[in-house]
């Protein structure tokens, strides 16, 4: 028996290549001679440097960035293959984990460390990059990001404007002409699971301004910000970004992406299970494992257990799902190739020990699984 282990992280206690390690040994209890193919997965968000490099091999690379708040901050990217493949984390240079709650301010934070990653991976002659976009803390439309490649955002006196979503409201003029030219020819994908675009009700500011630190007054201060930017961006480039799906992903970052370099916004687990060559294992595999810390009706919007169930059902290979949380909207991920779904909690427990004690329930569920399709078996 031939199967295939391909869990994103469980948020908070366990990785991908911790879960996928829990659910072998628990298979392994029962089934010791089956074959088990270990594919750590993720979307994008935190985990997917990890989760590629353990699904294929490569190296960490660790480098000094301007963090959100604008002071130095230790981050990391990933080189993977044969080097010419970066995977950056852009919540390893911006993310809010990086900002003390009190100091959550997005009229300030910036994203100009997640423009210095990708200088560092160009500069390790990364021709292709992978850019994962979630738990952003900026709301700056990718202002510093571009500052940090060359562009020049101006006042109209010809001066520098402010870090962050605030520091837009100063933008005059915008000078490419100092953009690094190893941007124009390197192949950028970006991971983005959110069809928000840059403006509006639905933008970056009204949606995820609030969780990085943005009251009422705020978000209508940062929406008409971008949307300045937007048009100063329009008058330089000839772009129209502003209504872009995925625009106002990670406050706007999206945006920037799209206006400064040839970027592409994708689905997260889309480029991930291009990059490990999923598809093709799950086609020889007898049985797909999968899992998150929740699986919820949102899990439909782009998360990995339907990314892998989908490549899964596509050859008829049937796939349990295993989650920390499965609340009563999972039902609806059957439709998706999902064929059983499975909470690893062991009954009423306190989230201290739940996070603390994820991998031994991993591992237990696993076994009692194997052990029922082990009687399948022999029916």
């Amino acid at each position: 028996m031939r199967i295939v282990i391909a869990p994103d992280s469980f948020k908070e206690s366990l990785t991908a290549y911790e879960a996928a390690c829990s659910i072998e040994k628990g298979f392994r209890q029962v089934f010791p001679e089956a074959e088990y193919i270990k594919m750590p997965m993720a979307d994008g968000g935190e985990g997917t440097v990890k989760a590629m490099i353990h699904a294929i091999g490569g190296e960490i690379i660790q480098t000094t960035v301007t963090g959100p708040l604008g002071t130095k901050t230790e981050a990391f990217f990933g080189l993977i293959g044969s080097r010419k493949t970066a995977v950056i984390e852009m919540a390893s240079a911006s993310g809010l984990h990086l900002v003390p709650p009190k100091d959550r301010n997005p009229l300030f934070t910036t994203t100009k460390g997640t423009g210095e990653l990708i200088l560092s991976a160009l500069d390790q002659g990364a021709e292709h990059i992978i850019l994962g976009i979630g738990g952003s803390a900026t709301n700056d439309g990718g202002a510093g990001m571009a500052q940090a490649l060359g562009i020049r955002l101006l006042d109209k006196n010809g001066n520098d404007i402010p870090d962050g979503g605030g520091g837009l409201s100063h933008l005059a003029l915008i000078d490419i002409s100092n953009l690094d030219p190893r941007t124009a020819t390197v192949k950028i994908e970006v991971a983005c699971d959110v069809n928000n675009p840059l403006t509006g009700p639905k933008g970056a500011s009204a949606v995820f301004g609030p969780q990085k630190g943005a009251d009422d007054e705020m978000v209508k201060h940062l929406d008409k910000n971008l949307s300045h930017f937007a048009m100063i961006i329009e008058k330089t480039t000839g772009k129209s970004i502003a209504d872009v799906p995925g625009s106002g992903a990670a406050g706007g970052l999206g945006a920037g992406l799209l206006a400064f370099l040839p970027a592409k916004l994708k689905s997260g687990i889309s480029i991930m299970m291009e990059a490990t060559n999923l598809e093709e294992k799950i086609m020889e595999a007898d049985l797909v494992i999968t899992g998150e810390g929740k699986v919820d009706s949102q899990s439909l919007s782009g998360k990995t257990p339907v990314g892998v169930a989908a490549a899964a059902k596509k050859h008829g290979v049937p796939v349990i799902l295993l989650a920390g949380e499965a609340t009563e909207g999972s039902s609806e991920l059957y439709c998706s190739g999902v064929n059983a779904i499975f909470s690893i909690m062991p009954g009423v427990v306190t989230r201290e020990a739940a996070l603390a004690n994820a991998s031994r329930y991993l591992e237990r569920v696993s076994e009692n699984i194997a052990q029922v399709i082990k009687i399948g078996k022999q029916w």
